[in-house]
């Protein structure tokens, strides 16, 4: 049995965890907890058809990633009694413009013989988008797509973990360093543990180079700041509502009980700043109200701050680290990680045990993390 180390408890180290400790493999997961974790702040939606983003590696990582989770949510639901947090109702991309709303249905049914988990396509007229959301203001038209889902963070990588533990892994929680031995092992310091192992996979997101100790290893890693805000609507059954991608920035998720979530701004050069600010909530309000005035009345609940880590090119990367046997990363996943963590996670999870991934070692190259 081969001993490995994952470092971050986030949505990429939490899949690689559960999918490691399935197999049987001796597992430690060692997670310090920072306030900002992107997994801990975000709520995604899983729907990459419809994305602006025209970058082919992005959308064939992201489409696998939101094929994944048919697999990923029905074990976890057979296996174990939590929530994952995960809830297919739907998504809809919102314009006032005819000539968008073309491009739009013409690109989700060209991509949909390749995705069937796309699930129907199908134009929605003005009166046909307030019956499904009945927030959204006159004049906006827009495309359905049935097999867009809404996730909570949280749930997810909580449901994760839960599985990991239960297949015997462990969980340490504290700040680890890792030091390349000359024998294909790793030391792992936690406080004042020392912890050997094999195979260290390193899932830190924008905190990652505060973890290498002896060779320094510095990833080309952006950090970016999103908040999200979180919203009421008294008396409102929204568990059924479909996510909301709007015409401009911030997107709308519908959870139970009313509550909304909105978001996520995009904020570089802040560092791990993780305070809200008057700024922020108003941005996100001001253009929210443009397309849905109806949540003026709604109750305020919280905001949430994340960090996000991006790869200079915005495409997230996954593998061994060069010249170093055992060591494996993942970063880069921006704003999809929600999308592509899970499916990221089993990947390195295979690499972990030799076995193939199911893309090319070379087509989410870490290198570019070093260059």
């Amino acid at each position: 049995m081969t001993h490995h180390i994952i470092i971050g408890g986030g949505i990429i180290g939490a899949s690689a965890a559960y999918h490691l400790a399935r197999e049987g493999e001796q597992v430690t997961i060692i997670d310090r907890g920072d306030k900002g974790q992107a997994t801990d702040a975000a709520a995604g939606i899983i729907s990459p058809w419809l994305s602006n983003r025209r970058n082919e590696s992005w959308y064939r990582l992201a489409k696998e990633g939101a094929r994944f989770y048919h697999e990923l949510i029905p074990e976890l639901e057979q296996n174990q009694n939590t929530d994952t947090g995960y809830r297919r109702n739907g998504t809809i991309a919102l314009t006032s413009e005819d000539h968008i709303v073309n491009e739009k249905m013409n690109l989700a049914i060209q991509k949909q013989p390749d995705a069937p988990e796309i699930g129907e396509v199908k134009y929605l007229s003005e009166r046909d988008v307030q019956r499904q959301f009945p927030l959204v203001a006159n004049g906006y038209q827009g495309v359905f797509v049935s097999g867009g889902a809404r996730v909570n963070g949280r749930l997810l990588r909580d449901s994760l973990i839960h599985g990991a533990v239960a297949n015997g892994a462990v969980r340490i929680h504290g700040h680890a360093e890792v030091t390349p031995r000359g024998d294909h092992r790793f030391s792992v310091k936690v406080g004042h543990m020392d912890l050997f192992a094999e195979n260290v996979i390193v899932t830190a997101g924008a905190w990652v180079n505060s973890l290498f100790k002896g060779k320094k290893l510095k990833m080309n890693i952006r950090p970016q700041k999103g908040q999200l805000i979180h919203l009421r609507l008294k008396g409102m059954n929204s568990d059924n509502w479909p996510v909301i991608l709007p015409p401009k920035d911030y997107y709308v998720i519908p959870f139970e009980d009313g509550r909304m979530v909105i978001g996520a701004t995009r904020e570089d050069h802040k560092l791990f700043d993780t305070a809200a600010t008057a700024g922020g909530i108003h941005a996100i309000l001001d253009e929210v109200f443009t397309f849905a005035p109806g949540f003026k009345g709604a109750e305020f609940l919280e905001t949430r701050v994340g960090t996000r880590p991006f790869s200079m090119d915005s495409i997230p990367v996954f593998g061994q680290i060069p010249e170093l046997p055992g060591l494996y990363t993942a970063n880069g996943l921006g704003a999809s990680g929600l999308t592509t963590g899970p499916f990221i996670g089993c990947e390195l999870a295979k690499l972990s045990i030799g076995k193939d991934p199911l893309f090319s070692k070379d087509e989410y190259s870490v290198k570019s993390l070093f260059l």
